[in-house]
């Protein structure tokens, strides 16, 4: 799968996905935006308080996608490369698939990783408290930082997914890019976040967003089926075997 595709996969992935962001951070929307005064001032203040706050949480995405994609490079290295080629595009779309399931509301087993993840949160989240209420822009992107490690399913399904990476640098590419899929929502969540709440917290939209992640997902696990030669002809002209090793080829 050629690596462009991929990115915009992954926004598209973190955008759709995005419906799971109002029920699991909307609330930390409105508390990061207590600081600002509800007039034109205090609103423009809000604007740029939003922008930081999800600027430090895309950091954080790119700096563990940067982990997962490093240590997935290594242990794909150690596999025949027709093996890895395998086990990458089965995570991928094993990944994506699982997602869908959970965004849907059909499956929670990504909620468990949630419940590993909140031990790390529990010693992080006591940081947070010292910036709020937020009053300055340093602030703002020192909470956005420490929000990007929120325990969150659908956060973990796409770190899953950037263990296929070829390596550190992709991998941050990746998680970046998924972020910023999900912006859109959690932008808007901070300005209209009634609204919004409410439309995103319908079963249905949430059902449809799940569906398109699961159609996604299984695409996935059938293209390499029919993609062999492709691959083949993609090694010989480039050389290199580690980037043929995992889900962006």
């Amino acid at each position: 799968m050629p690596a462009e595709f991929t990115f915009v996969s992954a926004f598209l992935v973190g955008f759709f996905g995005s419906v799971h962001c109002a029920g699991m951070c909307g609330g930390i929307v409105g508390a990061l935006t207590l600081g600002a005064a509800g007039d034109a001032a205090g609103s423009q203040r809000r604007i740029i308080f939003l922008l930081l706050y999800n600027l430090g949480r895309l950091m954080s995405y790119a700096v563990a996608g940067a982990i997962a994609g490093a240590v997935g490079a290594s242990l794909l290295q150690a596999l025949p490369l027709p093996r890895a080629q395998q086990v990458g595009a089965l995570l991928s779309g094993g990944v994506m698939v699982a997602l869908g399931l959970y965004l849907a509301g059909w499956w929670q087993g990504l909620a468990g990783l949630e419940r590993v993840g909140a031990r790390l949160w529990h010693r992080i989240e006591p940081l947070g408290r010292r910036f709020l209420p937020i009053k300055t822009p340093t602030h703002a992107l020192a909470a956005g930082v420490l929000w990007g490690w929120l325990p969150c399913g659908m956060v973990y399904a796409a770190l899953a997914w950037t263990l296929t990476a070829p390596g550190a640098a992709d991998g941050a590419l990746l998680m970046a890019a998924f972020g910023v899929g999900t912006l859109p929502m959690l932008l808007t969540l901070g300005l209209t976040w009634d609204r919004l709440n409410r439309l995103a917290r319908q079963p249905m939209i949430r059902r449809l967003a799940g569906l398109v992640v699961i159609a996604f997902g299984i695409w996935m696990l059938v293209a390499p089926a029919g993609s062999g030669d492709h691959k083949h002809t993609a090694v010989s002209a480039t050389d290199s075997p580690t980037a043929t090793r995992s889900g962006l080829m």
